[in-house]
């Protein structure tokens, strides 16, 4: 690529968002692409420029910016947050007793998908050869649920009342019904632990008087690549840190204008010899919408990019593990993953 050193720093480092599409989109940075640029690996290069930031954390979303790496180890990192950060979710259901409306496969289905709050760490995974031998599982591999519940009338009911939350008992079924049944000295190893659905109020079936539902699950270790119940986040993404470049002065209306094409704090307006003057104050609140582009008076004034090694991470958990934890262990399947490449490379078996 043909490029004057003046452009190679921009073309390696960012990407454009122009008036008719986008560019710089695809990594440049590889060793001999750019004379007097030396782009090989370099340990300690890596080591002083990569960095995470944490922002915002809580018990169920984590934002934090990982900086300094390539697009295809973030974007790894995203898929094992989904798909290989191991949980507990139910894969055996034994329907007893099933009267309501809801067929026993579609009742199945709807248990599986509640995340279940047990720490996948303190169990190992489920041989499958042995399920035909120790069909129920072990205390060490296997958790036990128990759904038990009944409709009935509510003999305290007003004659009059047509609402089915006073007429009826127990009739609308949640996951807060749903109750542990430890196996072996589980009820002695999890004695502080409370093993059980993540949310109490998942609506699992509707009853009517006398229908009832009585359904034994069991909980195994599997993660998200082999069945979705597995994932432990609801969402696990990533932006390129956005760039605003303001390449002249706006003043007065165009400064209004200017502030109202972003979001609400990317741009604010200062008081500069008495005339507003646009500035740019948070450019990662925006969503680069490119509204500016609208305006012929603007579209010139303004440069917007994205900084292609600053990735803005947004990993909201279902509740089984923290955010902070789920971000710890995906870096341990990182690691585990590396070293066994490496030991892949190292094996004399190679041909």
């Amino acid at each position: 690529m043909s490029a004057s050193m003046k452009n190679v720093e921009e073309i390696r480092s960012r990407v454009v968002l122009g008036e008719f599409g986008v560019t710089n989109v695809h990594t440049t940075d590889f060793p001999g692409n750019y004379p007097g640029y030396e782009d090989a690996w370099d340990m300690r290069k890596f080591q002083k420029n990569f960095r995470i930031d944490v922002v915002h954390v809580d018990e169920s979303s984590m934002e934090f910016d990982m900086v300094g790496i390539d697009a295809a180890i973030a974007n790894a990192f995203r898929r094992i947050l989904l798909a290989e950060v191991p949980t507990m979710a139910i894969e055996k259901v034994f329907v007893y007793n099933n009267t309501s409306i809801v067929q026993d496969e579609v009742l199945a289905h709807r248990l599986g998908l509640i995340p279940i709050r047990a720490d996948p760490r303190l169990f190992e995974y489920r041989n499958s050869g042995e399920e035909s031998v120790q069909e129920e599982g072990s205390e060490i591999d296997t958790i036990q649920l128990q759904l038990k519940i009944k409709c009935s009338r509510n003999p305290r009911a007003s004659k009059d009342s047509s609402d089915p939350r006073e007429l009826y008992l127990n009739h609308m079924v949640y996951s807060k019904d749903i109750q542990w049944v430890p196996i072996g000295n589980q009820a002695d190893v999890f004695a502080d632990s409370v093993i059980g659905p993540v949310n109490d109020d998942i609506l699992i079936a509707q009853l009517r008087p006398g229908q009832e539902l009585d359904v034994v699950m069991n909980c195994v270790k599997g993660i998200g690549k082999d069945h979705a119940k597995f994932s432990p986040v609801a969402t696990a993404s990533y932006r390129l840190l956005p760039e605003i470049t303001l390449l002249e002065p706006l003043e007065g209306e165009k400064a209004e204008r200017l502030k109202r094409c972003f979001s609400r704090g990317v741009i604010d307006l200062e008081d500069v010899d008495g005339k507003k003057v646009a500035k740019v104050v948070n450019s990662r609140l925006d969503t680069c919408s490119r509204e500016f582009l609208r305006h012929t008076d603007l579209k010139d004034a303004v440069k917007l990019g994205r900084v292609r090694d600053h990735f803005i991470f947004t990993v909201e958990s279902t509740g089984i593990l923290a955010p902070d934890v789920l971000v710890t262990e995906a870096i341990k399947v990182l690691m585990a993953k590396c070293q066994r490449f490496l030991t892949e490379l190292d094996s004399t078996d190679l041909d």
